[in-house]
Formats: C-alpha cells, structure tokens, sequence
C-alpha cells in the first residue's frame, strides 16, 4: 500500500523539470505543505522525494561520484540560470557592468547575509575559503614572537598561509593534533586549550574537518579562546549549507566558506565574514582608497570578474531553501551513515571518521588495512566504477567520501559492495 501511494506523489512532485523554470514551481505548494508537517529524519529516508531531487541533476552514467566535497555541480535550475546570466551579462557588457552590476550583488550579498544570519556589513563575496582565510591571515599586522594555533588537519592552503607569515615576519606557528575518535567535546576543546600562549594572536579551527568529516564544537572553542583574549577563525568551507546553523551561532570572529560545495552555486564562490569590530584593524590585499577602513568592502577589491557566478547565487539560494536547511542535513546524515554502519567493524576496514554519528554528517574517510589511499582510490574507479579521493596526510590514511542530495542508496550500495570485495 505504501508504493502505490507513493507513486502519484512522486508524479507530481516536480511541475518542472526545465532549467530556466522558475524554482517557486519545482515543488508544488501542496506538496512543500505536506512535506513540512513531516520530521525531517523522516523526511530523511523518503526516497521518492530524494528521487525528485536527484531528478534536477544531470548526472553522468560512467561512475558513482562520491566526491562532492571539492566541488558539488550545479543543479539544472542553477546550472539554466547560470547560462542566462551569462547571455544577460555578455549582451550589455560595458552598461551592465557600470550601471546595474553593484546593486545585483549588493541585493545577492545581503541575501546571503540573511540565510547567515549575520549583517550585510559584515560579510562580502569572494571566490572561494581559501581567499577568505588567506585574507584574514595576511591582514594581520604580525610582529615577531606572535604566535598563531591551528590544527595539522587544517586545510594546506591556509596552512601555507600561515607558514609564509611565518617567514617574513618572524610568526610563530603551534600546530596541534586534532582527535580523530574524540570521546567527549571536552578532549577536543582541550587540545586547543593547552596550545594558547599569552603571545597567540589567532586560532584557526575548521568547524567540519576536509578530510574525515568531523564537526568540532566550535562555539565552545570559540568561547574557551576569547576568555583568554584570542579571536578564532573559522573554517567553514564543508559545513555552509551542510549543517543548519548561522554564522553567529558559532561566536567566531572570523569565517570564510566556498558556495561552490555544499550550496552548489558555479565554481568560484566564497564569502567572507568579520564581525564587525575587528574589521577596522585588517590589512587589505589591495589598496582602494574609496572605502573606508571600517568598511568590510575594503577586502573585496575584486576588479573586473565574471560577475555572472555572484549573479547565480541567488537562484543556489532558492533550491537549498526549496530544500530545506534541516532536511538536507538529515539526509545527508542518513546516507553516511546508511554506508557507514554497513562497514565499521569489518575486518581490514578503516573508517577514519568518529563513531558517535552526531560528530559528523555527509562526510566520513575509509582505508582499508595494507592498501595505500592512493590504490584504493584507482581501484574503486577502475574496478567499480566509484569516485572518490585519496586521503594520505595528517594521520588520516584512506579514500574521503561524500554524497549529497542526489546520491541514492542504490549507489551507496555498489560502494559498499566494492568496500566488502577489496576487504574480503
């Protein structure tokens, strides 16, 4: 009985499956109705639902792709969007960029200020986290003897960063282990804890680790580090529309995220975010002398770029939020742990991602025992037909998987068929 009533829910799900439809019709006003009554762990595990969204992707039948952490391609209503902008853009050219350009992206920034929950003053447009962060790091006015605290499975571009201010001023750079199987917040608070010095200028904490998916308790961390007067930034490149949550949620003082992962916008969208009373005391890269120092738009000197990807954040914005913050978490939490718990414990496997299922969501990194990441990686795609990434640094020694909204079990189940073979 539950299939056949299933069924015309599924017929009439999507209106529109045309990527230049308007997003307001993808999903029926009786349906979004019906779907809001339900818990969203429920919601979680409806797979006609999931089956309607993975229907607005464009998906290629050579491989299961289980790395959509880099980056996640965009779905068909952002993807026709994208293209229009690029025709509206490329048409006016010159005009558009001198007359309409500012206020289209003063309207995307504080649209996204909103779904942050942070002030449109306090937040900009980049391409990506890594020139957020860097940005943030090379704004500091370092001296020698100051001290910066971070973790060595931070991300290495920002990493990098901080060793190259190290370099020419003389910076010093405690870098700590992070617990890949914590037992309490506490064990991981404390790592960071122990590193602060009266001389630390700056801790950097990831809020989702990139390669094994765990979430730390940032705003603990957050709070344990101003009580002894250390602002934190944050990376939040795989937990912006990943985990419901805004951006003052977390007490930071600094955060940076890419909007071509989780919120699958076009390649080449970031944002940055400093609260507002630390703005002021940040370096530029590039000297503009129309804004003032106080003015967050001092740090986005950008210069002529392609305009259109700002442009298609909005439309990103809408299918997340057609979606639902807490309903893509919760399916997102349900397929790794749908694949997970079919693997942890069995003979020769790995999982490199912590075991309470509440430090963790989409993400989770798996090895299996005398196979180095890089060949479990080759093997998964040339003898399955499954894409994933190798993971061979930090202490963390195996392939990083994640799925988003379009997976199917049907998929994680070949995966975890290939995991059982190589591990048999």
């Amino acid at each position: 009985m539950r299939r056949r009533r299933r069924a015309p829910l599924n017929k009439r799900l999507f209106l529109s499956a045309s990527g230049k439809a308007s997003l307001g019709l993808l999903l029926s006003p009786s349906i979004l109705a019906e779907y809001a009554t339900r818990p969203p762990a429920t919601v979680a595990q409806d797979e006609a639902f999931w089956l309607a969204i993975r229907g607005q992707f464009r998906l290629t039948n050579d491989y299961v792709n289980l790395e959509n952490g880099y980056y996640c391609f965009q779905p068909e209503p952002v993807l026709g969007a994208f293209t229009d902008n690029v025709r509206k853009v490329n048409l006016e050219a010159s005009h558009y960029m001198r007359t309409r350009q500012f206020d289209d992206k003063r309207r995307i920034r504080e649209k996204l200020a909103a779904f942050a929950g942070c002030s449109p003053e306090e937040l900009i447009i980049t391409r990506n986290t890594t020139e957020s962060l860097d940005t943030v790091i090379s704004g500091f006015d370092w001296k020698a003897e100051d001290e910066a605290v971070f973790a060595n499975q931070d991300y290495g571009a920002m990493i990098d960063m901080f060793k190259l201010q190290a370099r020419r001023y003389g910076l010093k750079n405690h870098i700590i282990d992070i617990p890949i199987d914590p037992k309490s917040d506490t064990e991981v608070v404390q790592a960071y804890a122990d590193a602060l010095t009266p001389r630390t200028k700056l801790l950097m904490v990831p809020h989702m680790v990139n390669i094994t998916g765990h979430i730390l308790p940032v705003r603990t961390i957050c709070d344990m580090a101003h009580a002894r007067g250390v602002p934190v930034m944050v990376d939040a490149s795989h937990s912006f529309a990943h985990l419901e949550y805004q951006i003052p949620d977390l007490h930071c003082d600094y955060y940076g995220a890419s909007l071509h992962k989780w919120l699958a916008t076009p390649l080449g969208a970031g944002i940055l975010y400093v609260k507002r009373d630390r703005i002021e005391k940040l370096w530029p890269i590039y000297g503009d002398e129309s804004v003032a120092a106080d003015d967050i738009r001092k740090l986005n000197h950008t210069g002529t770029h392609p305009v259109h990807t700002d442009l298609t954040i909005e439309r990103a914005l809408e299918f997340h939020q057609m979606i639902g913050s807490a309903r893509k978490e919760a399916r997102l939490r349900y397929l790794q742990q749908y694949w997970t718990t079919r693997v942890r414990g069995l003979s020769r496997i790995v999982l490199n991602t912590p075991t309470d299922p509440k430090r963790s969501c989409a993400i989770a990194n798996v090895g299996v025992h005398g196979m180095p990441p890089a060949e479990l990686a080759r093997t998964l795609m040339k003898k399955y037909a499954v894409f994933t990434v190798a993971i061979d640094s930090a202490g963390v020694h195996g392939v990083r998987v994640t799925p988003q909204v379009y997976t199917s079990t049907a998929e994680l189940d070949r995966f975890v068929s290939a995991l059982h073979d190589l591990a048999a």
